[in-house]
């Protein structure tokens, strides 16, 4: 896969992502309630109103409203300023703390979701579906499961939603993802040795581009640059701000230079060192310091 292909289908992500995010509802007036941030299975998070006052703390497990019943996650950070993250769609609120009892039935879900995922994958090999099953998730109350799937194009999954529904008998929603959110919900561990930042502290993903390899002088090589999912790592996106601020500073490659007697053109530059390389037309290279340009 070409790197501009990798762009695009990184869009593409951005796109589905943007479509389960309610971003068509009004805008609304924030009323100075206490927000937090709830946790919940594969590091989906949420914004919730504390509008009775709980004392929240960090990994704390609490009920939530959710649609049309109830739902258990942990709290992440809690702030005034998280309510900012949600200004399109008014929260929903934390109902209580979740008792001794409520956490071991959320716990038993685990059990009853791996069974349920198997279900959904045999059905869709017997359908022959073109999707791949991904995760099934319980809403807490039963009253709602998820089943995730990822596909190239739209499915017509309709007939499959009404043959789960009547094996479970509860709400039923088949929601299709893209391949970040799939690396996302499985996990896994990343080139650089340590489990995936998707699936660990992001809360939500955020357009990259090769653009971004660019500044940070880094080969544009796919294999290089692309994560377990296939598309442009997240960690590209970290280091973005340093790279294009410390650009600033530095001559740009390619350019010519004359310093302490020597003539030459820019083709190495280090940031974190904060010298650079000049190569002379003879092949001959010198590195200078950043502070060797202000000295003459």
């Amino acid at each position: 896969m070409v790197l501009d292909d990798m762009d695009r289908d990184a869009r593409l992500d951005e796109r589905e992502y943007g479509a389960h995010s309610g971003g068509d509802e009004e805008f609304y007036e924030d009323d100075g309630t206490e927000h937090a941030e709830v946790i919940f299975k594969a590091n989906r998070r949420g914004i919730f109103r504390n509008t009775d006052g709980i004392e929240l703390t960090p990994g704390m497990f609490v009920i939530v409203e959710a649609d049309k019943g109830e739902d258990l996650g942990r709290i992440g950070m809690v702030g005034d300023s998280l309510g900012d993250r949600r200004r399109k769609k008014k929260s929903l609120t934390i109902t209580r703390e979740a008792g001794e009892g409520e956490i071991k039935r959320w716990k038993a879900l685990t059990e009853k979701e791996k069974g349920a995922f198997e279900d959904f994958r045999r059905r869709v090999e017997r359908r022959e579906m073109s999707m791949k099953p991904v995760d099934v998730e319980y809403q807490f109350d039963g009253k709602k499961i998820r089943f995730y799937f990822t596909a190239d194009h739209r499915v017509d999954f309709r007939e499959l939603v009404r043959e789960l529904a009547g094996v479970y008998r509860t709400r039923i929603e088949l929601r299709q993802i893209g391949v970040r959110d799939e690396a996302k919900r499985i996990g896994g561990i990343g080139p650089c040795g340590r489990e995936l930042c998707c699936s660990t502290f992001m809360g939500e993903f955020a357009p990259i581009s090769s653009q971004m390899a660019r500044d940070q002088n880094l080969s544009l090589n796919p294999s290089k640059l692309s994560g377990l999912c296939g598309r442009l790592k997240c960690c590209l996106r970290f280091e973005h701000d340093f790279y294009r601020v410390a650009q600033t500073r530095f001559p740009k490659l390619g350019s010519a230079l004359k310093i302490n007697g020597f003539e030459g053109i820019v083709n190495k530059v280090d940031f974190f060192k904060e010298v650079f390389t000049l190569r002379a037309e003879d092949g001959e290279e010198t590195s200078m310091k950043l502070s060797d340009i202000g000295e003459q």
